[in-house]
C-alpha cells in the first residue's frame, strides 16, 4: 500500500503565513472600504429610512450574485428558530443602520463612525448584568477606560471637530449613534445564540427582511429623483454590503481571533481620514486623545483569552 507524501513542517508553517497575510490585507481592504460609507450616505442625500432601504435592496442583490458564483446559496435555506434569529435580527440592523444614517450629517462621519464602535462595551455589560457571565477585573478596567475614552470622543469635553457645530442637533446625533450601537450589539447577541446560521445567510437575511419592512418608505418620504443619488445608493448596496462583507468573511475565515480583533479598527480609522479628506472635518487634540484610549481598551475588551497551553 502506497503511502501519502509527507508535508513538510516549513512548507506547512510557510503555507500558514501566506494564507493569514492573505487574511490581513482582506481584512483592512474591507475595512478601508467601509471606511468610506459615510461618504455615500451624505452624497446619496435621502432620508435615513430611504437610504437603508436601498442598501438592503442592492446588497441583497449583491450578496445573492456573491451565493451563486460561490456555491454557497444552500446556506439560505433555514429551519426553525433560525427564521426568527435572521427576521429577528434583520429589523434591527434596520434600526442600527437608520439611526447611524441619520446620525451622519449632525455630527460628522468620523465621530459616528467612532461612537458607534462603542457597542463591544454593551455585549460585555448585557453578559454580566443579564447573563450573569464572569468579567475579569481587565475587562472592567477596559469597559471603564472605553467609555472614558468615548466622553472624550464626543467632545463633551474639548468642543466638537471642527466644521461641526455643538448644540441640541449635535447631541440628538450622539443619542441617535449610541442607539444604533446597542442594536448592533444586540445582533451579536442574538446571532450567537443560533451558532448554525452562518455569517453569509445572516448577512443576506438582514438585507432581506430589510426590504420586507422597509416596503412601503419610498411612497412616504419619495424616491431619489437624481441618477447621482441612485448611484451613490447602489454603491452603499453593492459596495459596502456585498462587496465588503465578501472581503471581510473571506478575511476572518483566514485570521485567528486576535488578529480580526486589531484589524476591526481599520474601519473607524479610514472614517476618520475619510471625513478629513473629503469634508474637511478634523478631531481636535482632546477626541483624537479619545479616539486612542477607545482603540485600546475595546482592543483589551476583544483579545481573545490565553488557553490552557498559553496559545494568544
Amino acid at each position: 500500500m502506497q503511502k501519502k507524501a509527507q508535508v513538510p513542517p516549513a512548507f506547512r508553517v510557510a503555507r500558514q503565513s501566506d494564507r493569514e497575510s492573505t487574511g490581513q490585507w482582506l481584512l483592512i481592504a474591507g475595512g478601508m472600504l467601509l471606511g468610506t460609507l459615510g461618504v455615500f450616505v451624505e452624497e446619496a442625500n435621502q432620508h435615513p429610512l430611504v437610504t437603508v432601504l436601498f442598501r438592503c435592496a442592492f446588497g441583497a442583490l449583491a450578496l445573492l450574485a456573491w451565493g451563486v458564483a460561490t456555491g454557497r446559496m444552500h446556506e439560505l435555506r433555514l429551519r426553525g428558530n433560525s427564521r426568527w434569529i435572521a427576521c429577528a435580527t434583520g429589523c434591527l440592523m434596520v434600526v442600527n443602520w437608520a439611526l447611524f444614517f441619520a446620525a451622519i450629517p449632525r455630527i460628522s462621519i468620523a465621530v459616528a463612525t467612532i461612537v458607534f464602535h462603542i457597542q463591544p462595551v454593551w455585549i460585555i455589560l448585557f453578559g454580566a448584568l443579564v447573563l450573569r457571565e464572569a468579567v475579569s477585573p481587565r475587562q472592567w478596567a477596559a469597559t471603564l477606560a472605553a467609555l472614558c475614552g468615548l466622553a472624550l470622543t464626543t467632545g463633551l469635553v474639548g468642543g466638537a471637530a471642527s466644521g461641526v457645530s455643538w448644540g441640541s442637533d449635535y447631541a440628538l446625533g450622539l443619542l441617535m449613534c449610541l442607539g444604533g450601537s446597542l442594536c448592533y450589539a444586540a445582533v451579536a447577541i442574538l446571532a450567537n445564540t443560533e451558532k448554525i446560521i452562518t455569517s453569509y445567510a445572516l448577512a443576506w437575511w438582514q438585507c432581506a427582511t430589510g426590504v420586507a419592512v422597509l416596503a412601503w418608505v419610498p411612497f412616504v418620504f419619495g424616491w431619489p429623483d437624481q441618477a447621482s443619488a441612485w448611484a451613490w445608493l447602489a454603491g452603499l448596496g453593492a459596495l459596502h454590503t456585498g462587496l465588503a462583507y465578501a472581503i471581510l468573511f473571506a478575511g476572518m475565515a483566514r485570521l485567528p481571533l486576535g488578529k480580526i480583533a486589531v484589524l476591526q479598527f481599520v474601519y473607524p480609522l479610514t472614517a476618520v481620514l475619510v471625513d478629513w479628506c473629503v469634508y474637511g472635518r478634523t478631531l481636535n487634540a482632546v477626541q483624537v486623545a479619545g479616539v486612542a484610549v477607545m482603540a485600546l481598551a475595546l482592543w483589551t475588551i476583544k483579545k481573545p483569552k490565553r488557553d490552557a497551553a498559553g496559545v494568544g
